[in-house]
């Protein structure tokens, strides 16, 4: 299987960022990692192997991005609003200098999201809010309100609410959303979620697959048996929905 490793220096974060490019054509998944992992979790956990028949084949190319998570999200030395500004500059980290790096890497504009856990909140996010960049999201275990006190899962910013933290819960901002050409955009995406029945996300998960219904947006939603969130289900589904 064709690896590579890359690294520069982002100027919309001011630091090094890293990632790992798998395979030498096909379809461009931009994988973001789980919680506050790191670029190289996928591979060390067998999840990328899951499709290495598949990429070898040239069928996908996976590209997956470090995390910034404890700059921002669980950073708890900042104030919440400087928590979403520090995401939205990695947005534009990946936005304006991944996605290009990829389109460069594979000659077309085409590009797909996909993640695993806190990874999926980055690919459902970044995908409806920028629709017209990515034809395919697929969220395995996700969560979509990171404002929800749940179980071992603090509200991330702590009660603070403001715009940009509305604009960047999928949970709140499609239940209102009613921009004609964003719906439109989402609506030619294809949309995968998976969850497992017992995953403490399960029942936020499932009210948001109906704010996806009642917005008349198409998806695929797959329930797994017990909590499902764990590399050893990841590895599963990426085979079924990569």
């Amino acid at each position: 299987m064709e690896r590579a490793y890359h690294k520069w220096f982002s100027s919309n974060l001011q630091r090094d960022m890293e990632l790992l490019v798998f395979g030498h054509a096909g379809r461009a998944i931009l994988f973001f990692p789980t919680r506050m992992a790191r670029f190289y979790d996928y591979e060390d956990w067998g999840v990328v192997g899951g499709v290495r028949e598949r990429i070898n084949k040239g069928e996908l190319m996976l590209f997956c991005v470090d995390s910034i998570d404890a700059e921002s999200f669980y950073n708890k030395d900042i104030e919440p609003s400087q928590r979403i500004n520090r995401h939205l500059q990695y947005e534009n980290y990946i936005l304006e200098e991944v996605v290009p790096f990829m389109q460069k890497h594979i000659g077309i504009t085409d590009t797909q999201v996909a993640g695993c856990s806190m990874g999926a909140f980055h690919a459902m996010n970044i995908a409806l809010r920028h629709p017209q960049v990515f034809s395919k999201v697929v969220s395995l275990s996700g969560r979509y309100d990171l404002t929800m006190q749940l179980e071992n899962y603090d509200d991330l910013f702590d009660g603070f609410r403001n715009q940009q933290i509305f604009l960047n819960t999928p949970q709140h901002y499609m239940a209102d959303l009613e921009q004609y050409a964003r719906l439109k955009a989402i609506r030619l995406m294809e949309i995968v979620i998976a969850i497992g029945k017992e995953d403490p996300f399960y029942p936020s998960t499932l009210q948001f697959s109906h704010i996806l219904h009642e917005k008349d947006i198409d998806h695929s939603f797959y329930e797994w048996e017990g909590n499902a969130h764990l590399p050893r289900f990841w590895r599963q589904m990426v085979q079924l929905y990569l």
